[in-house]
């Protein structure tokens, strides 16, 4: 992990001594989105387990990673970025499709001011303190960072809470209380509510048929981040996007090789496990790899070009001769499942290819289409997942 510069330490030190001590600091009023203009201090717990008191509901919010607006749209529907007054750059740099998608429906989403990342060190705090911000919202992944820079003190000075959420370590056990914090700091406990339950409704159409049927599990290996890098063979343990294998009826063949959420297995140990089916995470990474390998499934995709990208992947040294190859059993999906609250399409979709008879009637292009129709305020664009033909696609 990066460390934070020590001038921006120095400064941002320079600018809160200033800030409390010459001028005795007072924040501005600040926009208010309903009637009541003051908001209740209320004790949240965040996923650290962190006592932290908030003026309910927030007003004016920092998100530490822009794809949190995976969720927040879900709750502000008629207005996703009334609230956000500041965020992490990544979604424009991850997932810009979904951001042009946004873009188109709110213009005013260009204008919000945005940052690198605490754990890259490329934070702004001064930048933060000038948002007058309710809340900032941080993954988790960025504690350590905040921690060596001493963030969470000098914004509290200011009277400015921090709360952690998680959606990419361990979304499995993480994602419904991450879904209910936010809820309550946006006062909309019951569209957290009704979004969790249809989350959870759309899980059990998959594992419960594995639970009652036990079918027999296909090997799997879950090639991590396609095209992003050249690196070979980043992976997952049993958690995110590995127990997302599980739960589609398949076995992870990594589970057993990283100890934890994210790591890496060498070719050799690939083509030893012998994988039935591989499953490529990818996107849109144009921002990072210009013209690279990635395979760009996601909102409105091009599928054929996806296809026909996806087929490189057969080539690669890791999968010489493993019966994956061999049965041309080669798939890409949204990366961006793994660290979003739409992970339920992920697993169904998985279930579908590994179980295509057991889940004929299964439609995750479906489910997603309905998750947009009843919760976000963009359109469902199909295109987030692909196969190779089994007649065999040439790279």
């Amino acid at each position: 992990m990066a460390s934070v510069h020590p001038r921006r330490h120095a400064f941002a030190a320079l600018l809160l001594a200033g800030l409390l001590g010459v001028l005795g600091f007072s924040l501005a009023p600040r926009t208010a989105l309903a009637a009541n203009p003051d908001p209740a201090a209320v004790t949240v717990t965040d996923l650290l387990g962190r006592k932290v008191k908030v003026h309910l509901p927030v007003r004016r919010v920092i998100l530490g990673e822009g794809r949190q607006l995976y969720l927040v749209a879900a709750l502000d529907t008629q207005n996703p970025i009334e609230r956000i007054v500041g965020w992490r750059k990544d979604l424009i740099q991850s997932d810009p499709d979904t951001y042009g998608a946004y873009l188109r429906k709110f213009p005013d989403i260009a204008r919000i001011p945005t940052f690198g990342g605490f754990e890259d060190g490329t934070f702004d705090i001064e930048q933060a303190i000038s948002q007058q911000p309710d809340v900032i919202v941080l993954n988790i992944e960025a504690q350590h960072a905040t921690e060596d820079a001493r963030y969470i003190e000098k914004l509290d000075a200011l009277g400015i809470p921090v709360v952690y959420v998680d959606f990419r370590n361990n979304p499995m056990q993480n994602t419904e209380p991450t879904m209910r914090l936010f809820g309550q700091l946006f006062g909309k406990e019951e569209r957290a509510e009704a979004f969790i339950d249809f989350r959870n409704q759309q899980i059990r159409r998959v594992t419960d048929v594995i639970e009652a049927k036990h079918p027999a599990r296909p090997t799997v290996f879950i090639e991590r981040i396609g095209g992003y890098t050249d690196d070979c063979c980043l992976s997952f343990g049993n958690e995110n996007f590995g127990l997302f294998v599980d739960m589609a009826g398949g076995n992870n063949i990594a589970k057993s090789i990283i100890a934890n959420t994210f790591g890496q297995l060498n070719p050799e140990q690939v083509i030893v496990a012998n994988p039935d089916q591989v499953v490529v995470t990818s996107a849109n990474w144009q921002a990072f790899a210009p013209g690279g390998r990635w395979v760009g499934v996601g909102p409105g995709a091009d599928l054929t070009q996806a296809r026909h990208k996806l087929a490189w992947y057969t080539q690669r040294p890791a999968y010489a001769g493993i019966k994956a190859q061999n049965d041309q059993a080669f798939h890409a999906i949204w990366h961006q499942f793994y660290n979003s609250p739409y992970q339920f399409v992920a697993i169904q979709q998985l279930a579908k290819w590994f179980h295509p008879a057991l889940f004929a009637d299964l439609d995750p292009d479906a489910a997603f289409r309905e998750l947009h129709e009843r919760f976000l305020p963009v359109p469902y664009q199909p295109g987030y997942f692909v196969s190779l033909e089994k007649t065999g696609d040439k790279p």
